[in-house]
């Protein structure tokens, strides 16, 4: 669950105003105002036509890559492998026996690659009828010697219900693009690092987030995995420090396109790992990887960054499959069709790249 605002502005001042035009000379105050008026119209159907009416560049400017799974140094055909198993689970909301198989199926998948997996156990309160509620995070390290690191993070619990089904509100969601995409790259991306040590300057630790969106209506408490781990890692600090931090939450969507998100360009430690990662995708030529503001998004990296003080960053594509017309998000049919192997090994490319190259 995120929340996003989305502006249409690139900058963040207000627009300004322009001073009137001076009319020329030797043509009447009439035609004057008709050519005025006609030019208006010409500017604001050119902005129309750039900008879009979904608040972002129109599409047409919003070039795809051609590039094919063949081309792809990533393995996306078993990232959606990965995928499409784990929305076989089910509902994987906090506490429920989904999110149980599936821990089990993460705790498996990371002991046979090697890596030691820490669960941080707590509890939250259940909005609905105030009993407590078992949450686990999950914390996978590789190269654990290493004292300066990096985290990647994802939230694996699904939605209770899809609160925004027009239809059926109450229904089953199984939350492909919400979060089982975040969760499967990250399951691909741990076996990659895993046969590369040489490759990596920093320790690696893979963090997935439980709580993320245990709610049954608007209002309630958020985020609730990210704020036991920012709080365990002030109170308790472990003797490492994270010295970048990236959340991938909906990175599979078959109409990929991740904007910069707006929130994360306000914290002046998190801009240089902004521009990294984008100029990464630029250098690859991931041109899905859109290099300008659009949303502004309230997720778990808000938490990381605020109250855990690690610089983070969002990568998300929150238009599923385009903006306004978000119809796919926190409904039924947020399903494995609606995502591509295409999409998760053009992601994860880019994550793999930039972890090799990061200073």
């Amino acid at each position: 669950m995120i929340r996003a605002n989305s502006n249409t502005l690139l900058a963040t001042e207000k627009p300004r105003r322009p001073a009137p035009a001076a009319r020329p000379r030797g043509i009447s105050r009439s035609t004057w105002f008709f050519l005025a008026a006609l030019l208006a119209v010409g500017a604001a159907a050119a902005s129309w036509f750039l900008w879009g009416s979904d608040g972002g560049w129109n599409r047409a400017e919003t070039a795809v890559s051609k590039f094919e799974l063949k081309d792809i140094p990533f393995n996306g055909t078993r990232a959606y492998e990965y995928l499409k198993r784990i929305c076989a689970i089910g509902p994987r909301p906090s506490g429920s026996p989904g999110m149980l198989a599936q821990r089990k199926l993460l705790e498996e998948h990371f002991k046979k690659l090697g890596a030691p997996v820490e669960l941080q156990r707590f509890q939250a309160r259940d909005p609905r009828d105030g009993k407590p509620v078992e949450m686990a995070n999950l914390l996978v390290h590789f190269f654990p010697e290493k004292k300066q690191r990096i985290l990647l993070a994802a939230h694996y619990d699904t939605l209770p219900f899809p609160m925004l089904d027009p239809e059926n509100p109450r229904g089953v969601f199984v939350g492909a693009h919400d979060n089982a995409s975040g969760v499967a790259l990250l399951m691909e991306l741990g076996k990659e690092i895993s046969q590369s040590k040489e490759k990596y300057r920093y320790g690696i630790d893979l963090l997935f987030l439980d709580g993320e969106e245990y709610i049954f209506s608007e209002g309630e408490p958020m985020f609730l995995g990210a704020w036991y781990f920012s709080r365990q890692y002030v109170d308790r600090p472990p003797p490492y420090r994270y010295r970048w931090g990236v959340l991938l939450d909906m990175i599979g969507d078959r109409d990929l396109q991740i904007y910069q998100d707006r929130s994360t360009l306000v914290w002046r430690d998190s801009r240089p790992l902004v521009a990294q990662i984008w100029n990464t995708a630029a250098r690859l030529g991931v041109k899905e990887f859109i290099a300008r503001p659009k949303h502004e998004v309230q997720d778990d990296h808000v938490v990381l960054h605020n109250i855990g003080r690690i610089p983070f960053v969002d990568v998300i594509d929150f238009d599923y499959p385009v903006s306004p017309e978000n119809r796919y998000w926190h409904t039924t049919a947020d399903t494995p069709d609606k995502c591509s192997p295409l999409s998760l090994a053009k992601v994860g490319w880019v994550i793999a790249e930039w972890l090799k190259t990061t200073k």
